[in-house]
């Protein structure tokens, strides 16, 4: 499974691990992803999407349906 948000389309980045005698090796930032399920009423079903964090606070501020919408239109969803 990959690690990427089904909304914000975010996504593992990559960077260095810097120790004290500034020797640097390769890391990767993963994204804090949980799996949620949805309600959406006007398609009275419920919908399993792997979000990050930051996506859940702008569900819970606009509405599951408004950022569904948004997704859509932006190409990262295709449900």
């Amino acid at each position: 499974m990959s690690k990427v948000c089904e909304i914000t389309g975010k996504r593992a980045m990559f960077g260095n691990n810097v120790s004290f005698s500034i020797n640097k090796t390769k890391r990767r930032f993963d994204v804090n992803l949980s799996k949620k399920r949805f309600y959406i009423p006007e398609e009275d079903r419920w919908v399993t999407l792997k979000v990050s964090a930051r996506a859940l606070k702008t569900i819970n501020k606009k509405g599951i349906s408004a950022v569904l919408k948004e997704a859509k239109a932006q190409g990262l969803l295709n449900k």
